[in-house]
């Protein structure tokens, strides 16, 4: 029970934030329907995008998490950087050193931040 394997995400729209994660992840969801999808991350965690207009008891709005990725080293950060801006992802935050680590931070359609991170990594 102390080992949460299941992050929800709410969104305003199943469909655009799945697409967007099949991009993103490179892979698609495992469960797909207009309320719900969800993907199953190499790690073993499981991925959830919900309709927010359909939680109950009510979300607030959607937007305000932020998924974290480790990666090896400020090489890979800055790599990441470059292929999330190809995407077209708006970008908060450029490569920087930060106390825990090297990072960036982009956001999803929906406000999610996330953040790619190298710990103790400098850039």
């Amino acid at each position: 029970m102390s080992h949460p394997n299941f992050i929800l995400l709410y969104v305003a729209s199943p469909a655009e934030s799945s697409a967007f994660y099949t991009r993103l992840l490179g892979k698609p969801p495992v469960e797909n329907s207009p309320t719900f999808a969800m993907f199953a991350l190499d790690s073993g965690v499981m991925l959830g995008l919900w309709a927010s207009a359909g939680v109950e008891p009510a979300a607030t709005p959607a937007g305000g998490s932020e998924l974290a990725f480790a990666v090896q080293d400020a090489a890979a950060v800055d790599a990441q950087f470059e292929a999330w801006k190809t995407f077209g992802l708006p970008i908060l935050q450029t490569p920087t050193e930060m106390d825990f680590g090297y990072t960036f931070t982009a956001t999803d359609p929906d406000g999610h931040r996330l953040r790619v991170f190298s710990p103790g990594a400098r850039g």
